[in-house]
């Protein structure tokens, strides 16, 4: 038997035994705290950001129909004009000319017209009595008929002389900006020459042409046609400029290009864009925003709650309804805003866990608490794609 001072030793030497072994059990019995998204379906329209340059509505180049010197120069070089507006003003006195001696043939041919008209009524009078034979009356009415035919082309070669003299004021063909002009007062211009008096930009509205690879269309339009996504192209273009700015006015995709560029295998898309302050110029280089397709039920998962192995899989942690965390595989496309888009491994309600990463291990027991925050609607998906896809 053991004496009482033993006694109390090994009473006092269990008791602390049992208490370290509570202290060492403790901390394993408490789960971690992490914070959790719990997933759900939504619309989300994708869009894809694709270079692009401006060019002018209507291009008009100002070029003579007649010949003759340039004696005035009607308007301020950039600056905007109206259709019909007078821009040159060449040295019309012949074409004056052609005007006075073509109206004086028309005046001439109706004379004589007057007195053939007035011989053929006699000659209709006279053989009512016999007075002139029928042959007389034929030949007057042929020779009414034929100054009538003359009066006609007295009136075309007047009525082409005048066109002639219009010509010699030459005006711009459409609403724009002028440029600079290539000629000075003085010039000799010929009709129909190949070098141009002047360019007019309708600028307002203006278009941007952009590139869209012809791999990318295709896969578009099999998703349209399989139903996953819905037509986006009546969505508005926003436009960003060189700096990265918004432009104040969005566009409207006009049409794309019915073939494929075959030394760059892209597609062009034209977009029409308002800019009545003429804040775009032709030529700039700008991005358009142009929605490419709308998902009903798209996932959405935020980017910090995915990770990426060396190989480049994608992966997220998953708690379940015990509680319990779960490794799952994730397919991720591009993101929108700070979401990723989900293709595949996660569906609506599930609940992944977006901090307390570094806390966690698969099928450890863990206590979630959902995040508060307010995501921003995904009306408009970005336009960058993952840069690889989890397995």
């Amino acid at each position: 038997m053991l004496n009482k001072k033993a006694f109390i030793s090994l009473l006092i030497t269990s008791s602390l035994l049992a208490a370290c072994d509570e202290k060492a059990v403790a901390p394993q019995m408490m789960a971690p705290q992490v914070t959790v998204v719990t997933l759900e379906s939504e619309p989300v329209t994708l869009t894809r950001e694709l270079p692009g340059r401006t060019s002018p509505f209507k291009v008009a180049e100002v070029r003579p129909q007649v010949n003759g010197i340039i004696k005035q120069q009607m308007f301020r070089e950039g600056s905007r004009v109206d259709a019909n507006q007078p821009l040159y003003q060449l040295d019309d006195a012949i074409y004056q000319a052609d005007v006075d001696s073509a109206r004086a043939k028309l005046q001439g041919a109706n004379a004589a017209m007057n007195i053939a008209r007035l011989k053929a009524e006699r000659t209709l009078g006279l053989i009512k009595n016999g007075a002139v034979s029928k042959q007389e009356n034929d030949a007057a009415e042929a020779d009414l008929q034929e100054a009538r035919a003359d009066v006609a082309s007295a009136r075309a070669e007047l009525q082409r002389a005048e066109i002639q003299l219009d010509y010699a004021q030459i005006t711009s063909p459409i609403t724009g900006r002028i440029g600079k002009s290539t000629v000075t007062q003085g010039a000799l211009v010929t009709a129909n020459q190949a070098a141009t008096l002047a360019t007019v930009q309708q600028l307002d509205p203006i278009y941007v042409d952009v590139t869209q690879s012809a791999a990318e269309l295709v896969s578009l339009r099999r998703a349209l046609q399989a139903g996953s996504l819905d037509d986006a192209t009546h969505l508005p273009v926003k436009i960003l400029l060189e700096d990265g700015s918004e432009f104040e006015h969005q566009g409207k995709l006009e049409f794309a290009e019915a073939s494929v560029d075959p030394s760059t295998g892209s597609v062009l898309l034209r977009v029409v864009v308002p800019n009545p302050d003429n804040m775009l110029l032709p030529g700039m280089y700008v991005r358009a925003i142009i929605g490419s397709g709308v998902r009903e039920n798209a996932i959405l998962v935020p980017q910090q709650s995915i990770a990426r192995d060396p190989k480049g899989n994608t992966s997220a942690m998953v708690v379940d309804e015990e509680n319990i965390v779960a490794q799952r595989s994730v397919r991720v496309s591009r993101t929108v805003g700070d979401r990723w888009l989900v293709e595949g491994g996660l569906q609506a309600g599930d609940r992944v866990v977006v901090a307390g990463l570094q806390k966690i291990r698969p099928g450890a027991p863990v206590q979630p608490s959902e995040r508060q925050d307010e995501q921003p609607p995904a009306a408009a998906g970005d336009e960058k794609a993952a840069a690889g896809q989890g397995s």
